[in-house]
């Protein structure tokens, strides 16, 4: 079996292209999900039965992973027709599993993970090849990595589509910095509203493991994160993810955060830390709305996001999230009314200015990171420009963005001064009252305007897509709303 992600996932998508019953790489994807996420939950039974003297899988011995998916090669397992009957039967099978109020919530995913999936594929044999991949996967030289954030982002690149709204994922390096700075405590609570595959919740694991000493810091540590995620597949695959991490009772729910009135949150809905990359560039229907209060109902998906997170983040809470250029230089009433309530509840105490291909190949957005605390209102924001690293013209799917390229950020953090480079300022520290009477404009120690770059033609042309790609999803946005406000006044 191939050792790269890429390899794994070619070699699986080969073996599918050949199905009558695959359409698309989103098939393709749920093919390879719920076979990893049995694979690993499988292994993770294994771990709770040496554990648990009294241990009993939620699923039917005959159904479990070990019991009919391995190939020991003496010719006798399922394949053909009496594969594919069989994994009809296991489908309805742990779709109805029993559910009780009081059963662990590591017992409960399997029904939830497999209410909302399909099987597609109609070729028994190549069910079965596609099984024996899966089933040859080394989970333990795995466990170090984001694997299966890794391997759907992986088929995500080849989706013409990938770059539309809510379809990329953040950077390891940019999760890993986000975490480093926003000092875990074992005994708080992280949550993450949007938590696509968990790369914020891996992050915030790893870092907090550091601090582990006790087999009760085992379980402080267990017990340290909540997400949220509204799509199947990264749901899915963030289920998936933090067992390969350990965390036997993956605390994910599977929904929608801006569904919920932001109002009736209470004292036991708030979070010590909360790390972030919302959905941006999306457009949001009045249903969503009208869970808001007025002035800070906007249809832009990152907006309510921004709201959700000062509802739920506790006194004395520390936040960092990711948020595109149009938040900081948005001038209309609901983007200035989120900064406002940002501004006079919590201390924003600093803006990084991201390069602007941190996220190629899925878009050309700019983006920054924001780090704000609610201990007091903000008295001033030091901004900084974080330039692209010496010798990089930007950042690609070949060479992405490393954790090391953060060092710059590093050493000025703790030793905060002004910096100007040529007319223009790289870091700079802005009064409260200085950015009010700009209107709360949060534009400040942005990029100057670079000159244009000679490229390789391949080079262009894939700048060409993205940029295309990023003013497609732009014009969609635009197109929504529009169409919303007619249908309001209707």
């Amino acid at each position: 079996m191939a050792t790269n992600l890429s390899g794994l996932v070619k070699k699986l998508q080969d073996i599918m292209r050949s199905d009558p019953g695959i359409n698309g790489d989103a098939q393709r994807i749920e093919q390879i999900i719920w076979a990893l996420f049995l694979k690993v939950y499988d292994a993770k039974e294994e771990d709770w039965e040496m554990d648990e003297d009294e241990y009993h899988s939620v699923i039917p011995e005959k159904y479990r992973w070990q019991n009919w998916a391995h190939d020991d090669g003496k010719g006798t397992v399922r394949t053909g027709e009496e594969l594919l009957d069989f994994v009809t039967e296991l489908f309805t099978v742990l779709k109805n599993l029993p559910i009780t109020p009081d059963m662990p919530k590591n017992k409960k995913i399997v029904r939830t993970m497999f209410e909302e999936t399909n099987q597609y594929m109609k070729d028994g044999v190549l069910l079965r090849q596609v099984i024996n991949v899966i089933d040859g996967i080394d989970l333990e030289s795995y466990e170090n990595m984001h694997a299966l954030g890794d391997i759907y982002e992986t088929i995500l690149r080849e989706l013409q589509s990938a770059g539309r709204a809510g379809e990329f994922y953040t950077p390891r390096a940019v999760t890993d910095f986000m975490a480093e700075r926003i000092e875990p405590h074992l005994g708080e609570v992280m949550a993450d509203f949007a938590c696509g595959t968990g790369g914020f919740l891996v992050s915030w694991l790893r870092e907090l493991e550091k601090q582990i000493k006790t087999p009760k810091d085992r379980e402080l540590w267990n017990d340290s994160v909540y997400g949220i995620e509204k799509k199947q597949f990264p749901y899915m695959l963030a289920i998936t993810n933090l067992l390969l991490h350990d965390i036997d009772n993956p605390n994910i729910d599977h929904g929608n955060s801006l569904l919920h009135d932001v109002l009736d949150y209470t004292e036991k809905d708030k979070f010590d830390k909360i790390l972030m990359n919302p959905p941006y560039g999306g457009s949001e229907k009045k249903d969503v709305m009208s869970h808001f209060p007025d002035d800070l109902a906007d249809s832009e998906t990152a907006d309510l996001f921004m709201s959700v997170i000062l509802y739920r983040l506790k006194q004395g809470g520390r936040a960092a999230v990711v948020l595109p250029d149009g938040f900081l230089f948005g001038t209309d009433n609901t983007k200035v009314n989120i900064k406002k309530k940002l501004m006079a509840e919590c201390d924003l105490h600093t803006i990084i200015r991201l390069p602007g291909s941190v996220f190629a190949p899925y878009t050309s957005i700019t983006t920054n990171i924001l780090f704000f605390d609610r201990t007091h209102p903000t008295e001033k924001t030091w901004f900084y420009r974080l330039d692209m690293p010496e010798g990089y013209k930007h950042f690609s799917k070949t060479k992405p963005m490393r954790l090391e390229h953060f060092e710059p950020v590093r050493e000025w953090w703790d030793d905060r001064r002004e910096i100007i480079e040529g007319d223009f300022p790289k870091a700079k520290c802005y009064t409260a009252e200085e950015i009010a009477d700009n209107g709360y404009n949060l534009d400040l120690c942005g990029f100057p305007h670079e000159e244009e770059e000679i490229l390789e033609p391949m080079e262009l042309i894939q700048q060409y897509q993205t940029r295309r790609a990023a003013l497609n999803q732009q014009i969609d946005t635009i197109l929504a709303r529009i169409t919303a406000k007619l249908e309001e006044n209707e």
